[in-house]
């Protein structure tokens, strides 16, 4: 299998979906609110095109219109289809380990005092929910544009991982307050 990074199978996502230039990318990335999912800045598309075209998994094709300056389009390869389709096959197919920096403050929580660990969590539960507001109101966005389940679902799975990160941290908050110690 191709190694692809989540960077490289977002861009060949879109690429499948229709050929574009490098800031249509940009724009379809933005629109779709691709950013909750997927860390990918504007100048780190540029790299990774140039990563896949030097593994033929796209191919660039100079697009000259009249009273412009040429662009680069970019295409998926049958390469880059095949390649696409095993990471998506391998990836929805297996639960991998999450990694994740609040584990490890948990692993040193002992550092802080009990009031420390209090006010921190409270603090990361209103976090989680301008979190989940934000996701709501992307879903709302999406539906008005006519979005696709799969898309909406996009939103809506890591509102449920959300509510239950939530429900996690009020039962670990109920131990904290029953006992003085950790």
């Amino acid at each position: 299998m191709t190694r692809l990074s989540d960077q490289d199978v977002a861009i060949l996502g879109l690429l499948n979906e229709h050929h574009h230039y490098a800031y249509r990318l940009e724009q379809i990335i933005e629109k779709r609110g691709m950013r909750n999912f997927i860390k990918i800045e504007f100048s780190s598309i540029y790299y990774v095109l140039k990563r896949l075209e030097e593994k033929k998994l796209v191919e660039a094709k100079l697009r000259k219109t009249e009273g412009k300056t040429s662009r680069k389009v970019y295409y998926i390869t049958d390469n880059g289809k095949l390649a696409m389709e095993e990471k998506i096959k391998h990836i929805l197919s297996i639960n991998q380990k999450q990694i994740s920096s609040f584990d490890l403050a948990m692993a040193n929580i002992q550092i802080l005092n009990h009031n420390e660990i209090i006010e921190c969590l409270e603090s990361y539960l209103k976090s989680t929910d301008a979190r989940i507001k934000l996701l709501e109101n992307s879903i709302l966005n999406q539906k008005s544009n006519n979005s696709s389940p799969s898309i909406i679902a996009l939103f809506s799975r890591p509102i449920a991982l959300l509510k239950a990160e939530k429900e996690w941290v009020y039962d670990f908050m109920s131990l904290l307050l029953t006992e003085e110690t950790i």
